[in-house]
């Protein structure tokens, strides 16, 4: 069963205005991780208004629905949640949630999760299912992926696609990259401890603020030598809290920050690489280091499969020119905990907005509207051809 590119195109159009609207209203009433109620419930009537019955969690946000019967089954996830900031956009529809935001395209993600849903259900026989799959909390570390897979969602699906609204990247276009797209995010808090004393006589105790200053300098260097120099990872620390008065030297010193690693190879073995440093940095000094390393978020990998047929898809349905090719970020993605366990890709949703590009998380964030259809007609078509695949 070949995909009927004329018929969904045309479908796809003319969803598009619904989705928009949809996308509009879910901005305007944003919600933060876990408390994505109204949102949820939105996803659920417009699912049930065209005959798809989702399956909501109890005593949660979010929710699954699967569309078709018999075949491969094949999954799109969209995620819900906003996040605390306050909008300053200016749009007719900004959000009415005081101090809360979609500024990271959540809300077109969620149109565009329920516009291929419509798509398809209008679409007729389907050559296998679908499984919707949105997904509260993905700006919550360690994410709302992780609780979803701990429930079954993914069980039995033989490929996975979502979309990220990308600011650089034209409407129109599509950014795809085979292996690590995003990296992993750890936390760290290290605390550095002596006896204290006075600022006159360090020579008598252990200068727990030097020691920590060489934690901070010394650290990601170290880090990065023990690492193969192809391997993009940083380690950059958000706080440091130590000390109150200018002349008492402290008993302790408290440090956090984040640890992102493209590799997951790598990405395992960080948590013991980064304790036996600070140990080590911090031996000549004779302080103490108490080293609390979260492990959170694996890279999202793209499956070299899956993408190839979400290439064929996308010049189908929008050209070659499409077609875009796009880098790894070193920001996170918690969809990674998804693709442990299915083949599946992250694509890069081009979505510049109208008055240039402005970055993700920023209280001006808007995307370009064109980008929903688009993410309709690219998502649609790609989880059409996933379905004919054998997996």
């Amino acid at each position: 069963m070949n995909t009927d590119v004329k018929r969904l195109q045309k479908i796809v159009r003319e969803i598009a205005p619904t989705a928009i609207d949809l996308r509009r209203k879910i901005h305007a009433n944003p919600e933060l991780g876990n408390a994505e109620h109204e949102t949820t419930a939105l996803v659920d009537a417009t699912l049930r208004d065209v005959g798809i019955r989702p399956r909501v969690r109890l005593g949660h946000t979010g929710l699954t629905a699967d569309l078709g019967e018999g075949g491969t089954l094949v999954g799109f996830r969209a995620d819900l949640d906003a996040l605390p900031i306050t909008e300053a956009t200016g749009l007719s529809f900004a959000s009415t949630n005081p101090g809360v935001m979609h500024a990271c395209g959540h809300d077109g993600h969620t149109a565009i999760g329920l516009g291929i849903a419509l798509a398809l259900s209008e679409y007729g026989k389907l050559p296998g299912r679908v499984r919707f799959i949105f997904q509260p909390a993905e700006e919550i570390f360690p994410g709302g992926a992780f609780d979803m897979v701990r429930e079954g969602v993914v069980e039995d699906v033989s490929a996975l696609i979502a979309f990220h609204m990308d600011p650089t990247l034209a409407a129109g276009k599509v950014g795809l990259k085979i292996g690590a797209i995003t990296s992993s995010s750890d936390r760290f808090e290290i605390t550095i401890s002596g006896p204290g004393g006075h600022t006159a006589r360090p020579h008598e105790t252990v200068d727990a603020v030097y020691a920590a200053g060489r934690v901070v300098t010394e650290l990601p260097t170290l880090l990065n030598r023990t690492l193969d120099a192809r391997t993009p990872m940083s380690l950059v620390f958000g706080t440091i809290h130590g000390g109150k008065a200018d002349n008492v030297i402290p008993t302790s010193v408290t440090m956090t920050g984040t640890v992102r690693i493209l590799d997951k190879g790598t990405w395992d073995s960080m948590p013991d690489r980064v304790q036996t440093l600070v140990r080590e940095i911090v031996a000549p000094v004779h302080a103490t280091a108490d080293v609390h390393y979260q492990r959170g978020i694996p890279p999202v990998i793209n499956d070299a499969g899956v993408l190839s047929e979400v290439e064929f898809a996308i010049h189908e349905v929008l050209g070659t020119q499409a077609v875009a090719a796009t880098h790894a970020s070193l920001g996170a993605e918690d969809f990674a905990r998804f693709l442990d366990l299915v083949p599946g890709a992250l694509l890069r949703l081009g979505s510049a907005g109208y008055d240039g590009k402005v970055d993700l998380h920023s209280a001006a964030f808007d995307i370009n509207e064109d980008a929903i259809e688009h993410g309709i007609l690219v998502g649609a078509a790609s989880l059409l051809r996933l379905m004919q695949c054998k997996w």
